[in-house]
């Protein structure tokens, strides 16, 4: 039989629907029916999973938290999506409850603080309550508020979709991630972000065998694939990194004959890490492409990639993409501009919780436009440049940071890196990189970017920076750099 895990908790499939039934009856109980939101403010932990379908079977929306999020942050998305209950990990109570107001906290145990004793707690509330024992409503996706990099996060609400319609999109999201009845499958990221919370609960709900990673760890990572025998993983590139970075003697201490399938997304990937990762575990290497809005569009195996590398593939099922110029001009084969996808058919429309015109603005001819900039090759396949937010104009010229950070990420010793526009007085921006390295100097950095790269793509700033803030899902926070030299933005 399946089972679900996550650090020492460990439940079959059957164990945790009957779980899952006992927290629906009790949210019933509260008064909470079907379209209200429920709010998981958690680490990772099977209580998410368990407390999402939950909702779902009385039809209620499960709304993911980020737990770094502090008492505004919080209070802004609980009040924005009028959560009516809020499922919270005791070192994180304090917190919440800041900003709770009339709303029901359900107290879940784990190892970071002791119960508060000031609220329910999730295992003698869920105790109390009987298996829910009528017919399910068909259960919504969960509401996920997107990073803000510009403003406040919005709240993403899909559609209502027939049980046929969730089937097919099911299917899509089988397609795109890899996956296959069966597998076993395992999530190192955290499960308040889109891709791995729909990895959980797709997984969940099909009866595949779901390892979590209570937080990432890349030898961790390794003793669980052979402990588990593990066949299929979600990455980011950034765990690519730190896997590549571990001894040669200790990745070969691990048997991952197991695996047969390891899919990434999320952020570009340096062309020659992910070379080096289907070098040391074979040509399974799977990549997609898209974001919260429109599921995976895109997406190849490694043999497409080998033979167009750096691409993040090719639209899958029916899905399509144009790139547009600035002005709305239809862009050619070979010709950066901004990415618009038109997601497959079967994956449920969305709009912005409380702000249509948002998502009115991000849409051009039936396309939607999520914030990067790439172009097509002549065979149809995809290459991404940077986000727009994030590129630099020097001098009217456009220099994209994620070409500069993947060059300086093969130079040994540079662990991590961010490259971004400051203010420049005769160019307008000029480029900076903060790098986490060992024994790297200046001179090396620019020596090995003016030896790989154009010369005007050589950082003008190099500082070298401890801890780079990363969100858990590799992501730089590069705006928190940033922020330093444009106090005025």
């Amino acid at each position: 039989m399946a089972t679900i895990r996550c650090g020492q908790t460990i439940r079959d499939n059957d164990e945790m629907r009957t779980r899952a039934a006992r927290i629906a009856t009790g949210l019933a109980e509260h008064g909470v029916t079907a379209g209200d939101r429920v709010a998981m403010f958690l680490h990772n932990d099977v209580a998410v999973i368990e407390a999402s379908i939950g909702a779902g079977i009385v039809g209620a929306v499960p709304v993911p938290v980020n737990w770094h999020w502090k008492g505004a942050e919080l209070g802004y998305l609980l009040d924005d999506s009028d959560s009516r209950v809020l499922f919270a990990h005791s070192d994180l109570v304090p917190t919440a409850e800041a900003v709770l107001g009339d709303r029901l906290l359900i107290e879940v145990d784990n190892d970071s603080a002791p119960p508060t004793g000031r609220h329910p707690r999730y295992e003698d509330w869920l105790a109390a309550q009987r298996p829910w024992s009528q017919p399910p409503t068909q259960a919504p996706q969960s509401m996920i508020y997107t990073s803000g990099t510009t403003g406040r996060p919005k709240g993403i609400v899909r559609a209502a979709t027939t049980p046929e319609q969730s089937a097919a999109s099911a299917a899509l999201i089988f397609e795109t991630f890899g996956l296959a009845p069966g597998m076993r499958t395992l999530v190192p990221a955290p499960i308040y972000h889109t891709a791995p919370n729909v990895h959980c609960l797709v997984s969940a709900a099909a009866g595949i065998d779901l390892t979590i990673m209570p937080k990432f760890d890349p030898e961790e990572m390794l003793r669980l694939i052979e402990a588990h025998g593990i066949n299929h993983f979600q990455a980011v590139p950034t765990m690519f990194v730190r896997l590549l970075q571990l001894p040669d003697a200790v990745r070969a201490r691990y048997d991952l004959s197991s695996l047969t399938t390891i899919v990434h997304a999320a952020a570009p990937c340096p062309p020659e890490i992910k070379r080096r990762i289907i070098d040391w575990l074979g040509p399974i290497v799977r990549e997609y492409y898209g974001g919260s809005e429109t599921g995976g569009c895109v997406a190849c195996d490694s043999d497409q990639w080998l033979a167009h590398p750096g691409t993040v593939g090719r639209p899958i099922a029916d899905a399509d993409i144009r790139i547009y110029s600035d002005s709305g001009d239809l862009l050619p084969a070979g010709t950066a501009g901004r990415i618009h996808l038109r997601p497959p058919t079967g994956w449920p429309n969305f709009t912005y919780h409380r702000n249509p015109g948002k998502r009115a603005e991000m849409e051009r001819d039936g396309y939607l436009d999520i914030g990067d900039i790439g172009y097509l090759d002549a065979d149809g396949f995809l290459y991404l440049n940077d986000r727009s937010t994030d590129m630099i104009i020097s001098g009217g010229v456009n220099i994209y940071p994620a070409e500069i950070e993947a060059c300086l990420l093969e130079l040994p010793g540079v662990r991590d890196a961010a490259v971004f526009g400051i203010p420049d007085a005769d160019l307008g921006e000029s480029i900076a990189a903060h790098i986490e390295s060992t024994g790297v100097t200046a001179d090396a950095v620019r020596e090995h970017i003016r030896s790989n790269l154009a010369g005007y793509k050589v950082p003008k700033l190099v500082v070298f920076d401890d801890d780079l803030p990363r969100e858990d899902t590799g992501k730089l926070f590069k705006r928190k750099i940033r922020a330093r030299y444009w106090p005025d933005r």
